[in-house]
């Protein structure tokens, strides 16, 4: 395969085979990367070694001193400079997104502009870092809110969106005056090293501190390092709900503060009332794009017993015309999944659902043959299932969709919040009593509600998390910058009498 597009974001090739950017924090063990799309060996990253990690550490912890001190309007620029930058290798970027994670092309293409989108809202936040004045109770005082810059922040990306997610905590980190270390999933570490490529060109033309922006590549032992390093105040971390535990666990133990965006088990409830092509519409993208490897993938479909039947039938068809192949042609809906592992996990939820009495209206399996060389492309199902079981109790990383029926619009609530998870969630209905009723207290329970849009495609405007087994953590918009800062209550007194709080007196 041509891979032009590798050298375009200033990735070089060394002879022993290994890529490395233009800035390159590891020397140790090679770490490879394989395109799932063919199961092609891509290239080599380099491993950083604790004696390179802790001198990264030491360089952030120099880079902040600095980088807090410029006014927030300067990083701000600096930021909306890069966004800039990637406008300009926003084809390659994404070509590379697709070859290496596997996402069809404009979805690669569509995390590209994410990342160009969080950096313009980065932008405007550094001119709004605001705080508050509170009245005093006291006479000729007056108390102010204040928000500063932590440290530095380590993140933690999984290989489904392997640039974007570390865009929404990196651009917002930059402007609050914070610096950063990011640690990629080892499964796509190109695509982190090209994205810093092009934004250590913007830092170099603006002077900016060395160690402001960092990446470090390696397996889990590199995330080990992090959460356990007291110099790091905040971790953010996406992935499974076994490593938020994990992560969790460990950054608490020092009194650190953590970021979790973790495991979805998404629903879409299907109401009496449906636009069924508009449903449909958002069900398949919602079930099939990313090849279900979204944390807000959509995992079952609550369908009311009356249409029950019409719905399947429906599915049934529209999953016919479902194209999967090579991501980077533009006619496929669906790519493979990301690895072996990954094809492990699709083939044992698929023998769950048999073993615990579900039944298959769209059959899965393995898809070979010409073009399916990797071994990781497998076909999208649809299973009927019932609420309470094991399989539909947990998420899989796959195009699986599990079918339902409820009676009454309390039952389909009850089903979409019973699951550990508690991510995305949906509603199809021109009803505006049942969309009212499942985005008020008492209906749905997890941090993104939708009505009359799928499960998947979240704005960066809205701050993006959820809650229960999700984590609780926010990331992207609304006020999600002020994880990224520390808030300091300040009391001013301007009097010549020092009078006490709740009317104390102490004369002596």
């Amino acid at each position: 395969m041509n891979k032009s597009f590798l050298r375009k974001l200033g990735i070089k090739k060394n002879n022993n085979g290994t890529w490395t950017g233009k800035k390159s924090y590891g020397t140790g063990e090679v770490l490879p990367s394989y395109s799932p799309m063919e199961g092609a060996f891509i290239g080599n990253a380099t491993v950083t070694t604790k004696t390179e990690y802790n001198r990264v550490i030491r360089m952030a912890e120099k880079a902040f001193v600095k980088w807090r001190a410029l006014p927030a309007p300067q990083r701000g620029e600096v930021v909306r400079q890069y966004g800039e930058a990637l406008r300009k290798y926003k084809q390659p970027l994404g070509k590379l997104v697709s070859y290496e994670m596997g996402k069809s092309l404009q979805e690669g293409l569509g995390e590209v502009q994410e990342m160009i989108d969080m950096a313009d809202f980065a932008v405007g936040i550094s001119r709004q870092l605001y705080g508050l004045t509170i009245q005093s109770e006291r006479p000729d005082h007056h108390m102010l809110e204040r928000w500063h810059p932590m440290g530095i922040v380590g993140v933690i990306s999984a290989f489904n969106f392997p640039v974007a997610v570390w865009a929404w905590n990196a651009m917002i980190a930059m402007v609050c005056g914070d610096v950063v270390v990011w640690k990629p999933s080892e499964k796509v570490p190109l695509c982190s090293i090209a994205c810093m490529n092009i934004l250590q060109d913007v830092l170099k033309a603006n002077k900016v501190p060395e160690g402001v922006v960092n990446v470090i590549n390696g397996d889990y032992q590199v995330g080990e390092w992090m959460t356990h390093d007291e110099r790091i105040p905040l971790i953010s971390a996406t992935g499974s709900v076994r490593m938020g535990r994990i992560v969790g666990t460990t950054v608490a133990q020092r009194l650190g503060k953590s970021l979790l965006e973790l495991g979805g088990n998404n629903a879409i409830i299907v109401t009496p009332s449906v636009d069924m092509e508009l449903m449909l519409r958002g069900v398949v993208f919602g079930a099939v794009g990313t090849a279900g490897q979204r944390c807000t993938s959509t995992r079952r479909l609550i369908i009311h017993e009356s249409i029950y039947d019409t719905v399947k039938k429906k599915l049934k068809k529209a999953y016919k015309q479902i194209k999967i192949g090579d991501p980077l042609d533009a006619n496929n809906h669906m790519g493979p999944l990301i690895d072996e592992l990954a094809v492990e996990n699709y083939m044992h939820a698929l023998k769950q659902v048999k073993a615990e009495g579900g039944s298959f209206l769209v059959k899965g399996g393995i898809l070979k043959g010409p073009g399916y060389e990797s071994g990781t492309y497998v076909k999208p199902v649809i299973a009927e299932v019932e609420p309470h079981f094991e399989i539909v109790q947990t998420e899989t990383f796959a195009p699986i969709l599990y079918l339902m029926k409820y009676n009454n619009i309390e039952e389909a609530i009850a089903i979409n919040n019973g699951v550990p998870q508690g991510l995305s969630s949906a509603i199809m209905t021109n009803n505006l009593r049942e969309s009212e009723r499942f985005i008020s207290y008492g209906g749905s329970e997890c941090g993104i509600a939708n009505v009359n849009i799928g499960t998947s495609g979240a704005e960066i405007g809205g701050a993006f998390g959820g809650e229960k087994h999700t984590g609780g953590g926010r990331e992207s918009g609304s006020d999600a910058w002020k994880t990224y800062m520390r808030r300091q209550t300040i009391t001013i007194n301007y009097s010549e009498d020092l009078p006490l709080a709740q009317g104390i007196k102490f004369d002596f």
